[in-house]
């Protein structure tokens, strides 16, 4: 089983999240029996595996390595119509499934096109639903 990689400030910021939280939960709950693990959780936390992580960047076993134009490599995945196609074709999902989640990507699409400034048609909708149906055919 293959350890989780995660981008290193989201690491950090997992880290440090933990941290507090942890000290706090131990401050808090009982603070006669686990006195010693405050300030060494905080310590730990702050003092030792944030700037670990910020150091060894790439080289910490849990920070995934960035490609040569600094995005990170699990967001340079392929197209996500070509991968909902590819699990359809090999019959991993149904087709009601695959429609569902064709829609969901679309309509995700279109938001992130409206987000961006993009042309909002009226009839771009339609289009891809012709699109859409011509592929099945």
């Amino acid at each position: 089983m293959a350890l989780p990689t995660f981008e290193k400030k989201r690491l950090i910021g997992l880290i440090a999240v933990l941290s507090f939280g942890l000290t706090a939960l131990f401050a808090v709950l009982l603070p006669g029996v686990l006195e010693p693990l405050i300030p060494a959780t905080f310590i730990f936390g702050f003092l030792v595996l944030v700037p670990t992580v910020a150091l060894l960047g790439e080289d910490f076993p849990l920070v995934e390595s960035e490609t040569a134009d600094g995005e990170s490599a699990a967001a340079t995945t392929e197209d996500p119509l070509a991968t909902l196609r590819e699990r359809y074709a090999s019959g991993e999902i149904g087709e009601e499934e695959f429609e569902r989640k064709l829609d969901r990507l679309l309509e995700t699409e279109e938001l992130n096109d409206r987000a961006d400034g993009g042309s909002d048609r009226a009839d771009g909708g339609r289009e891809r639903d012709r699109e859409r149906d011509l592929e099945f055919e």
